[in-house]
């Protein structure tokens, strides 16, 4: 069975995403998942927040030009069972050089169908750029699942609107049938204030179920630990971030109908 692909995404900047995206791919790979986190972001921050270099030649810009395969770029991490895709500033080219290919939002499915069914990991997860460029579209023309991350303020509704539009036509369109936005997930959560409370509640009327259970605090030591090369988990494992990272790749487990091992 191939493994699933897990595009977190959300065209704003500065909403926790690239946290999220290697805080819950640590978390799964905790789990016992066996995890891929692919950087997909020319500002590497997954990639230097996994305590890894960003190397000349080691992102997929080659590859998505046909120089070289995504299989030759996965890296070990120090984190048993996560591998990662680093990623560089020359992934910038890439949304004007795929311009010119009649298959410009189909080149990351095709690049990734080895490793989905190589049998190497058991889900895949995308750090997508803050921006609906070609890359990001590439995500989401990849994936079946989609995680957006909302911070906790009054523009967050605004933002997985767009998103949403997105997804519909990129079904309608035929470009992913199969895409379905899996789950939202609220971040940088502070129990103190009322507009936190407000906006998680506003939230959960709109997008009902879709929106997971947990929420993401506002933390130091979680702001700080990418700059240590390091997920919470392994950074500060008894801090409540921690805690709402682990519990959140439950849900997300659960939901891509993956057991714990």
């Amino acid at each position: 069975m191939p493994a699933p692909i897990l595009a977190i995404a959300n065209q704003k900047g500065g909403v926790g995403k690239t946290t999220t995206s290697i805080n819950l791919a640590a978390c799964m790979a905790a789990a016992g998942q066996r995890v891929l986190l692919i950087d997909l972001d020319p500002q590497a921050n997954a990639t230097s927040g996994l305590g890894l270099e960003k190397t000349e030649g080691g992102s997929l810009y080659g590859p998505l030009l046909g120089d070289g395969t995504a299989v030759e770029r996965v890296k070990p991490t120090a984190f048993e069972r996560l591998s990662a895709i680093t990623s560089e500033v020359d992934l910038c080219g890439v949304e004007l050089e795929l311009g010119r290919f009649d298959d410009r939002l189909g080149r990351l499915r095709s690049l990734l169908e080895p490793i989905r069914d190589g049998g190497q990991f058991d889900i895949l997860v995308l750090d997508c750029p803050p921006a609906l460029g070609l890359l990001t579209l590439n995500a989401l023309a990849a994936t079946q699942h989609l995680v957006v991350p909302l911070q906790c303020e009054y523009y967050a509704l605004e933002g997985i609107s767009t998103i949403h539009r997105l997804l519909d036509q990129l079904r309608d369109g035929g470009v992913n049938p199969s895409l379905n936005l899996l789950g939202v997930v609220m971040t940088m959560f502070d129990g103190r204030t009322r507009l936190s409370q407000q906006v998680v509640a506003e939230v959960r009327q709109h997008f009902g179920e879709r929106v997971f259970d947990t929420v993401i605090p506002r933390t130091t030591r979680l702001a700080e630990s990418p700059s240590f090369g390091k997920p919470i988990i392994h950074y500060d494992p008894y801090s409540a971030a921690s805690a709402a990272y682990d519990v959140l790749s439950t849900e997300v487990l659960k939901r891509l109908g993956l057991g714990q091992t």
